[in-house]
């Protein structure tokens, strides 16, 4: 795809999700997110343990959302939205007095095995920054994966970042298995703190 199309489908989007979040969070300044909620079975389980919390579940297969809309309707839930974006669209799209808070899930992203497709995943140095633009003081960074080398690569980024403090004996906020997590053998965690 050529470039001026790529950035036309871009600003297409962020003229998209402007008027959406406005809309969904007006009077609202802090947000828990869910970047690749999948089926929204954690977030939905999440939403429902804290109802003092808006949280805010992303991906960017629409058919997942509706599934996850399903859930968090038979749930009975009014605290949990969610979006068809691309991560780094939506903190663009973000109002200005929306802050991220208290927490950031990344849970079982695309590892996206290939070396040569590695610019794809999600923890790269640039989100991060992107993130931490966003997110309070003290707001809590949660990634999880089932593939190895992710996890080594994706946490050297995040203990390298200025802006994330890394304390081992931080604890994971929540637990409820994501589908990938019950398929899963094994997988490896990280938290981290904004700083």
């Amino acid at each position: 795809m050529p470039l001026d199309q790529a950035h036309a489908i871009r600003d297409a989007r962020l003229a998209e999700l402007h008027p959406q979040l406005d809309a969904a969070l007006r009077g609202r300044t802090r947000l828990t997110l869910e970047v690749g909620c999948g089926h929204g079975h954690f977030l939905t389980a999440y939403a429902k343990s804290r109802p003092e919390e808006l949280c805010m579940g992303i991906d960017l297969l629409e058919d997942r959302l509706a599934r996850a809309g399903r859930k968090s309707k038979a749930a009975g839930l009014s605290n949990v939205l969610w979006i068809h974006a691309e991560a780094s669209l939506l903190l663009q799209a973000l109002p200005p007095h929306v802050r991220l808070g208290p927490s950031i899930f990344v849970l079982f992203p695309d590892p996206w095995p290939k070396r040569r497709h590695w610019k794809h995943r999600v923890i790269q140095p640039a989100f991060l920054s992107m993130l931490a633009e966003r997110a309070e003081p003290g707001t809590q960074l949660c990634f999880r994966t089932d593939y190895a080398p992710y996890f080594t690569e994706a946490s050297a980024v995040i203990i390298g970042h200025a802006a994330w403090r890394v304390d081992v004996a931080d604890t994971w906020p929540f637990e409820e298995p994501t589908v990938f997590q019950s398929r899963a053998e094994s997988y490896q965690s990280i938290t981290a703190r904004r700083r």
